[in-house]
This record gives C-alpha cells, sequence and structure tokens, in this order.
C-alpha cells in the first residue's frame, strides 16, 4: 500500500474521531446528547408549568428538592441488603409504607402532586424525583445547575424507618447516620445549602410555610448567616420537638441546623459560604450528584444533565446582617477564621412573610 493511500487512511480515520457526534432531535427544535434524553425536555415543560407555577422558585420547588434527599438517604454501607436502595423512587412506589415514617412527615403531598406526572411520561419514580428537585431549584436566583442522570430502575423495595434524621438528632447522631450513607460532617454542611430555598409545614402546624432565612426564593448565603444570630422567640405557638428560638419575627430554626452551624467540627464550612456563594453553590452539586446516585452506578445510567435549566444569577453573592441586627448578635464557632465583615441590610427589623401555598 503506498504511503499516500496510508496517509489518506490515516487523514480519514482521525476525522471520524474528530467528527462531533450527531445528536438527537427533540421536541420544539430541541437536540440532545443521547436521544433517551428527549423525553425529558418534555416532562420539564410540563412539570415548570403545572407543578412549580411557570417556574417559580416556590413551595413545590422547596418539597421537590425535600423529597430528593428523603428518597435518597434510604441507603445504609453498613447494612447493604436491609437498608434500603438510595435514589431508588421507594418514597414514592412505596408511600403507604415510608410516608408513615416520623421524619417524613409532610412529603406524602409532594409524592402525591408529583406522581401523575411520573406514570403520565412513562419515567421511573427514583429518576423523577431527582429530575423534579434539580428542574425545581434552577428557578432559585443563585441556584445550582444540579447533573441529572437518567436511567434508574422502577422497581424497588421499601426502605427501613430511622434513615433520614429528624430535628431533634444531635450532631452526633446525625453525622453517625449520615457517614453510614457516605457523607462526612462537612458535606452535610454542603447539602443543608438547599435550607436556603426552604420552610418548615409540620414542626409547627400553626404556621406553615415559616422559611428558614428571609430569602426563601433565592439560592444565597442568608441561611448561613442567621441560623448563628441569637435565638430570641419562636415564631408560633410555643416550642415544639426539633425548634429552638428563632433571631427574626417569622423566621423558623431547627435544632439540628442551631448545633450543626456551632459544631467545632462543622462550624468552619458553615461560616465559609457566607462570604463565597461560588463555593457554596459547587459544593452542592458535588454533593447532591453524590446523593443522586446513591444505590447505583453512574456509568450505567445516561447523562441528561442539559436538559436541566441554567439559573438566573445571585441577586446578592455576599451575605448580610438582616436590619436591626449588628455584629454583637452573632454566635460565631468557628475558631480558626474571625468571622467575617458584612454589610447590614437597611431599614426596620426585618420581618418574614411565610411561603405561600401553591
Amino acid at each position: 500500500m503506498s504511503f499516500k493511500v496510508l496517509f489518506t487512511l490515516a487523514t480519514l480515520a482521525v476525522a471520524a474521531v474528530a467528527a462531533p457526534s450527531q445528536r438527537a432531535s427533540c421536541s420544539k427544535g430541541r437536540t440532545a446528547q443521547h436521544a433517551q434524553c428527549c423525553k425529558w425536555f418534555d416532562v420539564l415543560d410540563d412539570i415548570q408549568e403545572h407543578l412549580f407555577d411557570g417556574g417559580e422558585c416556590g413551595e413545590e420547588t422547596h418539597e421537590s428538592l425535600r423529597l430528593t434527599f428523603h428518597d435518597a438517604i434510604g441507603f445504609s454501607f453498613s447494612h447493604p441488603l436491609t437498608g434500603g436502595g438510595g435514589a431508588d423512587g421507594s418514597i414514592m412506589a412505596h408511600a403507604q409504607i415510608e410516608t408513615n415514617y416520623h421524619a417524613n412527615n409532610g412529603v406524602d403531598e409532594i409524592v402525591e402532586a408529583q406522581r401523575p406526572f411520573a406514570i403520565k411520561h412513562g419515567v421511573s419514580f427514583g429518576d423523577f424525583i431527582q429530575f423534579a428537585g434539580a428542574v425545581g431549584v434552577s428557578n432559585c436566583a443563585g441556584g445550582p445547575r444540579l447533573q441529572f442522570l437518567a436511567g434508574r430502575s422502577n422497581f424497588s423495595l421499601p426502605a427501613p424507618d430511622k434513615t433520614v434524621p429528624e430535628p431533634s438528632d444531635s450532631p452526633d447522631a446525625i453525622f453517625k447516620r449520615m457517614g453510614d450513607a457516605g457523607f462526612s460532617p462537612n458535606e452535610v454542611v454542603d447539602l443543608l445549602a438547599s435550607h436556603s430555598v426552604a420552610a418548615q409545614d409540620h414542626v409547627d402546624e400553626s404556621i406553615p410555610g415559616t422559611p428558614f432565612d428571609s430569602t426563601p426564593s433565592s439560592f444565597d448565603a442568608q441561611f448561613f448567616v442567621e441560623t448563628l444570630l441569637k435565638g430570641t422567640l419562636f415564631p408560633g405557638n410555643g416550642s415544639h420537638d426539633g425548634e429552638v428560638q428563632s433571631p427574626l419575627a417569622g423566621e423558623f430554626r431547627l435544632q439540628s441546623d442551631f448545633a450543626i452551624a456551632r459544631d467545632p467540627r462543622t462550624a468552619c464550612e458553615w461560616q465559609s459560604f457566607i462570604t463565597d456563594h461560588t463555593s457554596m453553590v459547587k459544593k452542592f452539586e458535588k454533593v447532591m450528584a453524590k446523593l443522586a446516585v446513591l444505590g447505583h452506578i453512574p456509568a450505567l445510567l445516561t447523562d441528561c444533565s442539559e436538559v436541566i435549566p441554567t439559573p438566573k444569577a445571585a441577586k446578592v453573592k455576599t451575605a448580610e446582617l438582616p436590619a436591626g441586627k449588628t455584629k454583637k448578635d452573632i454566635e460565631a464557632a468557628c475558631r480558626a477564621t474571625p468571622f467575617p465583615a458584612i454589610p447590614t441590610a437597611p431599614g426596620p427589623a426585618t420581618s418574614i412573610p411565610p411561603v405561600p401555598p401553591s
């Protein structure tokens, strides 16, 4: 074979490797790297309009993000055969069992709101739960763009009780449970960035929709500042199991958040996010990618992350002290680094309205 022919064949081979792969054609003129991802664009359109009220960062977003955790954390390295299947949709498939666990109080509402969409589009419950959480939080300004891998089976067994930590649990108990699922104490803090767009409904049922920080529709670091403020009041009808005093009218504080913010193992990770929104988002994306594949082999799933919308930019990238508060109100706990200098919001003392129902 002549050198010219060899050169031509080699050139063609290189061109074949370098040529971009053909993208699959999806609905509404959209394309995807993998044809299996096309159906998720249709799911996206449906849930943005009919579950998330046109793409809002509201109650359904908060509850959908919560559900990703409550489904996936049913997993145990120490008891691999009986500790649950991880992010497998069991909380939806076996709702009559799992939603009756004390730690899952209230998740039945979002389970039943989501179920018809999964059935309508013919996708597994495990896939849908993680997809809805990723889409929902993308509606929050400053939020993450979470990875989404599709292809989970629709077979599952009920996760056992006591796999979901409760707000009344001590940091030791929470870190032990989360460690058995593969998460370090600092990764627990990273996951708790979800509380920046969260609210309580059932710890104190007299005040549903009470947020954990003053900006529940923005994925920002206000939660990490406000959890370090001295508590002065109960926003509802007194103290409840898993609740401690809040620093602001209309804001709710979980006992577990209060304790982890001040625990020497996690206090510095907690404080670090106050002035580093980028780090908070990146670490949340990383730890959520880990959570979403508990019980699965990621290489066997299909990466459909391109379907997840890109969130709007953060309104403010550095947190601030709420109006009416000063640095003297901060109970700083990180011994390695002083509490950062941050601005104080102007105006009268902060009071926070509840998150409105959908």
